[in-house]
């Protein structure tokens, strides 16, 4: 898999059935390693290394309904009252961060109505707190460390 731009992180990765898979340490079971799971698997180290957010705040690939219809996210970071603080989305590193992709995080925070976004590719990452009185996001240079 090709270097992303966040900190070297030690994963453990195995080959099954000819499929290489790598360890979640939120679901703690091996998942199949596919360009978009290598991002998520980054953005948790992220989260639960450098930002210091607790695995048990972190969840990952759940749906949630919205307008009738089943969405799946790929990170949910929540709050020690069960409120949403973070939501991410990833795309593997071929595809670009586009403004449909932050309309997708928009439509979907409708739902999960989160403090802050965080959209990455592995390679380019963005950052938003939502304003959600006025329905704007404000770009940040990073997301805030866990705080209890």
């Amino acid at each position: 898999m090709e270097r992303l731009n966040f900190p070297k992180f030690n994963f453990r990765v195995k080959n099954t059935e000819n499929q290489l898979r790598i360890f979640d340490i939120v679901r703690k079971k091996f998942v199949v390693l596919h360009p978009e799971e290598w991002v998520r698997q980054h953005v948790v180290h992220y989260l639960s290394t450098i930002k210091k957010y607790p695995l048990g705040h972190i969840n990952i690939e759940k749906q949630l309904l919205l307008h009738g219809l089943r969405k799946r996210y790929d990170v949910i970071v929540f709050n020690t009252d069960g409120s949403i603080e973070i939501l991410v989305e990833c795309k593997s590193p071929k595809v670009s961060i586009t403004q449909n992709t932050f309309d997708q995080m928009a439509r979907y925070n409708l739902r999960a109505n989160s403090k802050y976004l965080m959209v990455t590719n592995g390679l380019e990452h963005y950052y938003c707190r939502m304003d959600m009185e006025n329905e704007k996001y404000r770009f940040l240079k990073d997301i805030p460390d866990f705080s209890r």
